[in-house]
């Protein structure tokens, strides 16, 4: 069918699926491992999360039955798919030494297609984030681009929110408006859970023309639009970000930074569940014998020494100073490089930070004292 808005079962979104992979892409998507909604190579509807739930707070992440077969009734896991467009770890070159001599040998081969189903609106927003980071600056990751125009994504509409969300607060959800191929909203008409499907690209066009479906009339479009107002009347955070870039650089010494301080253990959760962060750190590693060595790239994290290390120490040696370097980069400074935030309200660092660090409560808490001059 060629609507713009169509209406899938769950046998549709089955075929979706194998019409994807039957078309080369490596097919990812929400299932469930070790306890948590991870995101994983699928093979059709039978490896979504049917029934599953994430109850989620600071510090706090569990798995829950719900009391109906929704394949998308969850929020958001510790994965992002930053994972597949920005590896964490990646080879840059090897070589290797034998009787002719040395031979070297870069990463050419082509990174898969890959074929993302279930993201979030908030997630899209930190894709575009990265996009900015990684494609529209002057200078161009040429890994991430290919493995970020080959995408295909499938969207989904959030239809209910978590306990850490804030993703109204920085207009990113929980409705997807762009950045996306197909998007889909789960929704229960008479008794029946089907998918609202509306497209966003011509190859989106061209995929779901193949999928048996119906057209979408005034009632699914009405109960899409009640799902999602109840995910965004039901945030579980919220963050005031009038002004949040000159109130955190005017409060560069505030006590509150103490506070989080002694709270912090500066490790690098936050920014490893981040769907925007992107620092990375390069290692060269060699064989024992000395026969071959290799360069590889992976992620790193300004809430390591290292990370802002240079000849005679480290810049930030405290973690008063590492922790405020990624809010204030996150929330202020982030805007100077990127004209963007670098926040998109997906809570990810609230609930897997070990010790329930908040950085909206970090925010509020700066804002209700008297502005302060840095020194």
């Amino acid at each position: 069918m060629s609507s713009d808005k169509v209406v899938l079962t769950r046998d549709g979104l089955d075929a979706l699926i194998a019409a994807l992979a039957a078309d080369g892409y490596r097919v990812c998507g929400p299932t469930l491992r070790d306890g948590a909604i991870v995101y994983d190579d699928i093979a059709g509807v039978a490896d979504l999360p049917a029934g599953w739930t994430d109850e989620q707070e600071a510090a706090t992440y569990r798995l829950k039955r719900r009391d109906d077969d929704a394949l998308f009734g969850y929020v958001v896991g510790p994965h992002s798919w930053k994972k597949y467009l920005h590896p964490p770890r990646r080879a840059l070159w090897r070589v290797d030494r034998d009787a002719n001599g040395m031979a070297f040998a870069g990463d050419d081969e082509p990174p898969p297609r890959f074929a993302f189903i279930g993201v979030r609106a908030c997630e899209l927003a930190a894709m575009a984030i990265q996009d900015r980071v990684f494609i529209e600056g002057q200078y161009t990751n040429p890994d991430y681009r290919a493995r970020r125009e080959n995408a295909f994504i499938v969207a989904v509409n959030c239809g209910e929110a978590g306990g850490t969300c804030f993703c109204v607060s920085m207009e990113t959800g929980p409705r997807a408006k762009s950045g996306f191929d197909l998007s889909l909203t789960e929704i229960v008409l008479d008794g029946e859970r089907v998918y609202l499907a509306e497209t966003g690209s011509d190859d989106g066009r061209a995929v779901l023309a193949a999928i048996p479906s119906r057209s979408a009339g005034p009632g699914d479009l009405a109960a899409a639009d009640a799902a999602v107002a109840n995910a965004a009347a039901g945030m579980g955070r919220t963050l005031n970000t009038n002004g949040i870039r000159d109130l955190l650089l005017a409060n560069l010494e505030h006590p509150r930074w103490d506070d989080v301080a002694a709270r912090c253990l500066s490790c690098a959760n936050c920014t490893m569940v981040c769907p925007t962060c992107f620092c990375t750190t390069t290692e060269d590693s060699s064989d024992f014998s000395g026969a071959s060595a290799e360069r590889s790239e992976r992620w790193d994290s300004c809430f390591t020494m290292d990370f802002s290390y240079i000849h005679g120490g480290s810049v930030r040696a405290s973690p008063k100073s590492r922790y405020r370097q990624w809010m204030t980069h996150k929330l202020a400074t982030w805007w100077d490089q990127f004209d963007t935030s670098g926040c998109v309200g997906c809570g990810r660092c609230i609930t897997w930070c070990p010790v329930g660090i908040d950085i909206t409560e970090e925010a509020r808490a700066i804002r209700s004292e008297p502005a302060r001059e840095a020194t």
